[in-house]
């Protein structure tokens, strides 16, 4: 394989191989390689699949199986640069969660799962983000979104990089 048809960098490589010593065996490391790639990607295309996979000393079908397990990872496109979850759980679907991801899509100009056109932000709804207390809830990067109303949501747009 050359160099120009790498998806895995040296840089993701190295991080990969630098955990090898904490787990027990290279196919323990399949689910934290598949996180630095999503990092450093936004996505994890089907080619870094097979290189993580060459890497571990497994099957790309190992790999595979632990990427589609987990709805975090998008396989077909780089998420935006800021991916939001808004919660939809029962404590917060009757606080308004699923009418503010309604309107923060309309007011993104898309739809559930996808992404804006300048890939600034991914829209995505959560079965549940643990916050309960505060419904509806977001969680967008690592900060949870607290007691969300259409006004929040839409201040959280406008302060989007």
């Amino acid at each position: 394989m050359t160099t120009a048809t790498r998806i895995l960098t040296d840089e993701m490589t190295a991080e990969i191989e630098a955990l090898f010593p904490r787990y027990p065996t290279r196919q323990a490391v399949t689910l934290p390689a598949l996180h630095i790639v999503n990092k450093h990607l936004r996505y994890v295309p089907l080619q870094a699949v097979v290189e993580i996979a060459r890497l571990l000393q497994l099957a790309p079908a190992e790999v595979q199986d632990t990427l589609s397990f987990y709805g975090f990872f998008k396989q077909d496109a780089p998420a935006g640069r800021t991916r939001a979850w808004v919660c939809r759980s029962v404590s917060c679907a009757l606080r308004g969660g699923e009418e503010i991801l309604e309107h923060l899509c309309h007011q993104a100009g898309i739809e559930p799962g996808q992404t804006t056109p300048d890939g600034r932000l991914t829209l995505e709804y959560a079965e549940c983000l643990g916050g309960c207390d505060f419904a509806p809830c977001m969680l967008a990067g690592d900060d949870l979104h607290k007691n969300l109303t259409r006004e929040s949501a839409e201040a959280f747009l406008r302060n989007l990089e």
